[in-house]
C-alpha cells in the first residue's frame, strides 16, 4: 500500500491533539501529601496540611467542638487548682529540633488512596483498632522514635483519623503498642474502657495546637494538656474513654476534664500568635489527656513557630485557670 503524505499528517496532528488533552488531564491531579506517599500514592487531592484544617473534626454538637466559656465553675475548683497553681503553661512544641528531634506530636495528611499498610500491636491490641492503617512507613514519629513515639495520619478524604502509641516501623509494617480509628463524620467514642494512643483514649490530632490554624487565625477546640500523676485522679469522664493507675486524691483532675483561662485574664501585651492560643484557652479550655509535666500543652511541630515567643506563655499559671464543672 502507498503512503498518503496528507493522511499521515492528519494522523499525527491527532495523535499529538489527544496527547496533549491526556497530559492537560493529568496536570490537575494533585498528589502533596508532605512527601509521605511512600513512592506508589496517586492521590487525587490536595493532602496537605493546610487542607486539614478545611474538614470539619467531628459533628457540630461534639465534644471538641463544646464552647465553655460560659459553662459553670465546678464547686471543687479552689482545691483542686491549689495544688498545681504555681505550675506555668509550657508550650511542648516548637521548631528547629530538642534532643535531636522535632518539637511536639507530628502528623502526616494522606488522600483517600493512600495505601495502607499492616499494623501489628505488641501490648494493648485488644483495646485497639486493627490495622491496616493509611499511615506511610516514612511518616515522622513524635521524638524520631523516643519517647511516646505517636504517629499520626489524617485522611481528608475519608474524613479518618488515625493514631499510633509508641511506633515504629518493623521491615514493611508498623509495630505499635495501641492504636485506634475515628471517624471525624461520627460522634461514636472508644468503648468504655479502652485506650486509644492516648491514655485517655481520645484522639490526639483534634487537641494539637497546628500551625495552620495560627495562619487561619483562629483555634476552635480545646487544647490537649497533661499533669503529672499526683495530680491526676485515677477515673475519666466524657469524652475520655479510659483512666491509669495515676495516684491523685479526691480533689484532682479525672481525664476529660477541662479547665479554662480566666475571662478577665488580659492577653492583649502577647503576640498576636499567642493571643490565638489564648482566646482558644478562654473559649474552648484546656483537656486532661495524659501523665506528663504539669501544665505541658500539645501542639505539632512547625518550622514557623518563634521559640522564644511561646515561651512568653510561660508567664501564665494554673492559677489563672478554672476548673469547668464536671458533667459526669
Amino acid at each position: 500500500m502507498k503512503n498518503n503524505p496528507a493522511k499521515l499528517t492528519y494522523i499525527i496532528s491527532c495523535l499529538l491533539f489527544f496527547t496533549t488533552i491526556i497530559s492537560c488531564k493529568k496536570s490537575t491531579v494533585t498528589n502533596n501529601n508532605n512527601g509521605n506517599n511512600g513512592g506508589n500514592n496517586t492521590a487525587t487531592c490536595s493532602a496537605t496540611k493546610a487542607a486539614a484544617e478545611n474538614i470539619q473534626l467531628f459533628p457540630a454538637d461534639n465534644p471538641w467542638n463544646l464552647d465553655i466559656s460560659s459553662s459553670p465553675v465546678d464547686p471543687y475548683n479552689s482545691q483542686i487548682m491549689s495544688a498545681i497553681s504555681s505550675s506555668a503553661v509550657k508550650a511542648d512544641f516548637g521548631s528547629g529540633l530538642w534532643q535531636g528531634a522535632p518539637i511536639g506530636i507530628p502528623y502526616v495528611v494522606v488522600c483517600g488512596s493512600q495505601p495502607k499498610i499492616a499494623v501489628n500491636y505488641t501490648d494493648y491490641g485488644d483495646e485497639s483498632d486493627p490495622g491496616p492503617y493509611p499511615i506511610p512507613l516514612n511518616a515522622p514519629v513524635e521524638g524520631n522514635g523516643s519517647g511516646d513515639s505517636h504517629v499520626i495520619g489524617v485522611d481528608i478524604e475519608n474524613k479518618k483519623l488515625y493514631e499510633l502509641f509508641n511506633a515504629h516501623v518493623n521491615g514493611n509494617h508498623w509495630d505499635a503498642s495501641s492504636g485506634a480509628v475515628f471517624d471525624l463524620n461520627s460522634n461514636t467514642m472508644r468503648p468504655v474502657g479502652w485506650t486509644s494512643a492516648d491514655a485517655a483514649g481520645l484522639p490526639i490530632f483534634p487537641g494539637l495546637v497546628r500551625y495552620e490554624e495560627i495562619v487561619k487565625g483562629v483555634i476552635d477546640h480545646p487544647i490537649r494538656f497533661t499533669l503529672t500523676s499526683n495530680n491526676v485522679k485515677p477515673a475519666y469522664i466524657s469524652p475520655a474513654r479510659h483512666k491509669v493507675s495515676s495516684t491523685g486524691g479526691q480533689y484532682s483532675l479525672p481525664f476529660g476534664a477541662r479547665i479554662r483561662l480566666k475571662a478577665s485574664f488580659n492577653i492583649s501585651s502577647y503576640s498576636a500568635t499567642n493571643q490565638v492560643i489564648l482566646k482558644a484557652m478562654k473559649k474552648y479550655g484546656l483537656i486532661l489527656a495524659d501523665i506528663g509535666s504539669n501544665m505541658y500543652i500539645t501542639g505539632a511541630p512547625d518550622e514557623r513557630w518563634n521559640n522564644d515567643d511561646l515561651r512568653l506563655l510561660g508567664q501564665i499559671h494554673a492559677s489563672d485557670f478554672e476548673v469547668v464543672k464536671f458533667n459526669n
